[in-house]
C-alpha cells in the first residue's frame, strides 16, 4: 500500500527558497537501481571483496520465537553468535583502518577497560514496503532547498537514498537522511538519563517520552506536514525535585524559516512558556552538561552553522544489534562501567559507512568547531560522532547502540552515549531495562492536539 504523498511544501518554504536553487534529483533510471544492486533504501546490496561484510539478504522482519509484541523487551535473535576477536590496547594498531579516531581514543584514555568485542556482521536493516515504496518516490522528487536548510518533494521514506551531487550536496542529504529516517509511525517509551561521573557515581532522571512521526503519517501526505517533521512530549517523573515538569517540541521541516518550536512546563511555577533555545548547542541540564540540544538524538536541528564536506564511504567497525545491553532485567550498575558502559554488553560489526564532516562556518558560534559523522549505510543513522573543541582538539566521543527493532521492522539505537574525554566523565541516553516495558510503537495517528501547549499543563502531574 503506498500511502498519499504531494510535493508541494507549501507557499512559505517556496517563497523563501524561490531565489536559492534546488539540487536536482536522480533520474529515473538511477531510482530504478534500488531493489536492484541497491537495497530499497540506498545502500550497496552486494558485500565487501574480502567477504567480511555479507551481502543484505532482506534484513531481520520476522521477531523470533517467544516474542509477544511491541513493548515486550527484546529477544536476541543471534543467541549463539559469539565473539570473533576483540580490540583493546594490545592490539588496537592492528585495526586501525577500520576504526575512526574517537574510538581509538576512548582505548587510548581506558586502556584497562574500554574493549571492542567484534561479531559477525548482520545486516538486519528493512523498512515495511509503504516506506520503500515512497523511498522509490523520493528519489526522483526530492530536493534540498536553499543552503541545506530544508526539503521539498519528500514524504514517508527516506529522501535520499541515492546521495548526488558535489560533496557539500551530498553531506546535506546524508544528514537529512539521518533526520527523516525511518522509526515507526508513534512511539512511547519510558526510560532514564544518567551524567556518570569520574568515580562512578550517578543519580537517574526518569522520564516518559512520547513522539509522533509526522513524516511517516500513514494517513496524511507532505501537503498535510505543516513544516513539521515530528512531534515530542517528555514528562520527568523522577526524582522528585524535577518531577512534574515537561518539554513539548514541534520539529520544524526547514528551521530557517521557522526555527523549532519549544514549550517548557515548570510544575512549581505551574506554567507553560516558550523554551526558544532548545537548539544548537544550548546545554541540557539532565545531562550535567555533557550533551548540547543538537547532540539529542545524536545529531538533529538545523545545519546553518557549519560548512559540510561528504568525505566518502569507508569500512568500519561500529555498534550494531546490541541486543543484550538492553535485556529485561539487566541492572543499570551491570550496564554503567566508571568511564564508559560495560564492554562485555556491547556488539561491534565492521559496516560501511557514510563520512561526513562538519566545520564552524567563519563568525559562527558553536562549543564543537569540527564534527565528523559516522552514518550507517542502510538504516541511515548517525552511530558514532568525533566532535573537535575551538582548539581542534578531539573532545567528545558519541556512540549510538542500534539494534533492530523486529516489530517495524527498522534499526534504531537503544542507548545513546556521550563521553567527554576532558572531564572523563559521560552521560547514557534510553536506559529502560529496570523498566516493565521497551518502546511501544504504534500505527495510529494522535489528534495534533495531543501535542499542543494546552495539554502540557493538563497532561503533567508532579
Amino acid at each position: 500500500m503506498i500511502y498519499n504523498k504531494n510535493f508541494l511544501l507549501g507557499s512559505m518554504l517556496a517563497l523563501s527558497v524561490a531565489s536559492v536553487p534546488a539540487l536536482a534529483a536522480v533520474s529515473s533510471s538511477e531510482a530504478a537501481r534500488l531493489g536492484q544492486d541497491l537495497t530499497p533504501f540506498g545502500s550497496i546490496k552486494a558485500g565487501n571483496g574480502a567477504g567480511t561484510i555479507p551481502a543484505w539478504d532482506g534484513g531481520l522482519t520476522t521477531p523470533p520465537d517467544g516474542y509477544k509484541g511491541s513493548g515486550q523487551h527484546h529477544i536476541n535473535p543471534f543467541p549463539d553468535d559469539e565473539v570473533l576477536f576483540t580490540i583493546n590496547e594490545s592490539n588496537v594498531d592492528q585495526y586501525s583502518e577500520h576504526l575512526t579516531d574517537g574510538v581509538k581514543a576512548m582505548v587510548e584514555a581506558y586502556p584497562s577497560t574500554f574493549r571492542i568485542p567484534v561479531y559477525k556482521t548482520r545486516r538486519t536493516h528493512a523498512v515495511p514496503d509503504w516506506v520503500a515504496e515512497n523511498t522509490r518516490e523520493n528519489a526522483v522528487n526530492a530536493e534540498i532547498v536553499g543552503e541545506g536548510e530544508g526539503l521539498d518533494g519528500a514524504f514517508g521514506g527516506y529522501p535520499f537514498p541515492i546521495l548526488h551531487g558535489n560533496n557539500e550536496e551530498k553531506a546535506w542529504q546524508a544528514i537529512w537522511n539521518h533526520l527523516t529516517r525511518w522509526r515507526g509511525v508513534s512511539v512511547t517509551r519510558r526510560s532514564s538519563e544518567v551524567a556518570v561521573q569520574t568515580d562512578g557515581d550517578y543519580s537517574l532522571v526518569t522520564s516518559q517520552q512520547e513522539a509522533f512521526f509526522n513524516f511517516y503519517n500513514p494517513e496524511g501526505g507532505e501537503e498535510d506536514l505543516d513544516n513539521v517533521i515530528f512531534y515530542y512530549l517528555s514528562f520527568t517523573q523522577s526524582p522528585p525535585r524535577l518531577a512534574g515538569g515537561a518539554i513539548l517540541i514541534h520539529e520544524t521541516l526547514n528551521q530557517i524559516i521557522n526555527p523549532r518550536n519549544g514549550w517548557g512546563y515548570n510544575a512549581g511555577q505551574r506554567r507553560v512558556r516558550r523554551a526558544p533555545n532548545l537548539g544548537y548547542d544550548s546545554p541540557i541540564a539532565a545531562s550535567d552538561n555533557l550533551r548540547t540540544a543538537d547532540d539529542t538524538d545524536i545529531f538533529n536541528g538545523a545545519l546553518d552553522r557549519y560548512n559540510w564536506k561528504y568525505e566518502g564511504m569507508r569500512e568500519i567497525y561500529i555498534p550494531y544489534n546490541n541486543y543484550r545491553i538492553g535485556e529485561k532485567g539487566t541492572p543499570y550498575s551491570e550496564i554503567l562501567g566508571v568511564s564508559h558502559v560495560n564492554p562485555d554488553l556491547t556488539r561491534w560489526e565492521l559496516h560501511r559507512v557514510h563520512v561526513v564532516e562538519a566545520n564552524l562556518k567563519d563568525g559562527e558560534r558553536h562549543i564543537y568547531a569540527k564534527r565528523r559523522f559516522y552514518i550507517d549505510e542502510d538504516s541511515w543513522n548517525i552511530v558514532l560522532v568525533d566532535q573537535y573543541d575551538g582548539r581542534g582538539e578531539l573532545w567528545r566521543v558519541t556512540m549510538g547502540l542500534p539494534k533492530n527493532y523486529y516489530e517495524l521492522p527498522g534499526v534504531w539505537t537503544v542507548l545513546d552515549v556521550y563521553h567527554d574525554l576532558q572531564a572523563r566523565r559521560y552521560h547514557v541516553l534510553g536506559l529502560d531495562t529496570e523498566e516493565p516495558n521497551t518502546r511501544i510503537f504504534s500505527d495510529e495517528v494522535p489528534n495534533r492536539r495531543y501535542f499542543s501547549p494546552a495539554s502540557l499543563r493538563r497532561r503533567s502531574v508532579r
